[in-house]
């Protein structure tokens, strides 16, 4: 797998379709049989993945399968849940602890571990030893959005990876600096990406919005560069992204990346259990038969729209869904199947940046042109 590609999978079957990417990606060439191969999930708390806030459990499991299959012995889980919060617990109620007895891998609470000291950009950092000690590094985040930093994903993951105090010392630090240079520290080999249903707003979780999708990568700015675009936000308004690019960490030229897509979504999007935000947001929207990545995307758009204060601009109900294909009507419609409103934005789907520039009378190409 090269470093400039991003390889995307649309489904409800997350681990056939994480299956499907590994294979695709040729990555058993780069693991040698003798390596300890280390998983970072993002454990923030103990709160199930359906929450929104975590690590599918079942991703994490197939590709220990994975590597299991291509002759790896030495796996290790590793994280450190936020300040306040029992990794331990995390490891429990996710389901880590389960499969760490049932597949025969070790698993290390990152609090307890260890630590030393690096130097970087922004002075010295401390750093877990246990994942500088690993030969391949394989990062599994959640694509969500953030209170503070707007989206988090696979260079805000890394977070994890330091002791408590330290994470204290980020906060004080601004966030976004020492987040781009704990990258410089630790790299890791491979991106699994899980975006089935991350928070809309909250790393916390509380408010999941159903997308049904996972990517595989190699390089954690361009992946967290297509995250910031799939969730409306533009690169510039992710300052530690830019950040981790002028410090050599990796790129952002999402024009540039080989972008390959498999299978679609097609599960439909039952508005009745959707929560917190999404609901609200849920209100303007006429739905009909909608998938669930194009809903998605136009939930993204509405909160960033809501987030400039614009949310009240929208006056009619946006349609959107399989069940507006073929039919002509009068209104604004997102994505191809309502390509007979009297305004529609095309797609399968649209991105919210796109969305968003559409939402605000704005040309939606100007979001593609702005990487």
């Amino acid at each position: 797998m090269k470093i400039n590609e991003i390889l995307i999978h649309h489904g409800d079957d997350m681990k056939e379709m994480a299956k499907r990417l590994l294979k695709y990606s040729k990555v058993e060439k780069e693991i040698g049989k003798d390596f300890h191969v280390g998983i970072k999930p993002n454990l923030v708390e103990a709160k199930p993945a359906s929450t929104g806030a975590t690590t599918h459990v079942e991703l994490v499991e197939t590709v220990v399968d994975f590597l299991k299959e291509i002759g790896i012995q030495k796996i290790t889980i590793m994280e450190g849940s936020w300040v306040g919060d029992s990794t331990e617990d995390a490891f429990l109620v996710c389901g880590y602890k389960k499969l760490a007895q049932e597949k025969g891998v070790e698993l290390i609470d990152l609090k307890t571990d260890s630590y030393e000291t690096k130097k970087s950009h922004e002075g010295d950092l401390e750093v877990c030893k246990a994942p500088l000690k690993v030969d391949y590094l394989i990062n599994m985040p959640v694509m969500k959005g953030h209170c503070q930093t707007g989206i988090t994903c696979a260079l805000k993951n890394m977070k994890g990876c330091i002791p408590d105090f330290e994470k204290r010392r980020y906060h004080q630090m601004g966030l976004h600096g020492p987040i781009a240079a704990v990258n410089t520290i630790l790299k890791p080999d491979l991106i699994l990406v899980d975006a089935m249903n991350g928070d809309l707003t909250y790393e916390g979780g509380g408010t999941p919005v159903p997308m049904d999708r996972i990517f595989l990568a190699k390089d954690p700015v361009l992946t967290d560069a297509w995250a910031a675009k799939t969730m409306g936000w533009s690169l510039d308004e992710i300052p530690y992204i830019r950040i981790a690019e002028k410090l050599g960490v990796g790129s952002s030229n999402i024009r540039d990346a080989v972008i390959s897509e498999f299978g679609k979504a097609t599960r439909k999007i039952d508005p009745t259990t959707l929560r917190g935000e999404a609901k609200d947001y849920g209100e303007f929207v006429d739905e009909g038969d909608a998938c669930s990545a194009c809903y998605a995307t136009l939930l993204y758009a509405l909160k960033r729209l809501d987030e400039e204060g614009k949310l009240v601009t929208i006056v009619e109900n946006i349609k959107i869904g399989q069940g507006y294909k073929g039919l002509s009507f009068p209104g604004i419609g997102i994505g191809d199947c309502t390509s007979g409103c009297s305004k529609s934005l095309s797609g399968c789907p649209p991105e919210a940046g796109a969305i968003l520039k559409f939402l605000k009378n704005e040309d939606p190409k100007a979001a593609s042109e702005e990487e």
